[in-house]
């Protein structure tokens, strides 16, 4: 259940903080269940945190784009 660059992209940034901050919450949860007991797709995990950096990289680019508009 990756997210798709195209998804990203019409996201705010408001509602790129609020995803980066319930994907974060996604991954612990699935981190601890997977302590306690074994996931069956234990790659999930992996997708979950991928889908996290592509997140912040969309935000920081952002962020990037927008200094070198006020400079």
């Amino acid at each position: 259940m990756s997210i798709n660059k195209e998804d990203i992209r019409e996201l705010t940034d408001e509602e790129l903080v609020e995803k980066i901050s319930s994907e974060q919450l996604r991954y612990k949860k699935l981190r601890f269940n997977h302590t306690v007991s074994p996931l069956d797709n234990p790659l999930v995990l992996r997708g979950v945190r991928r889908d996290i950096a592509r997140l912040k990289t969309e935000l920081k680019n952002r962020q990037i784009a927008n200094q070198k508009e006020q400079a």
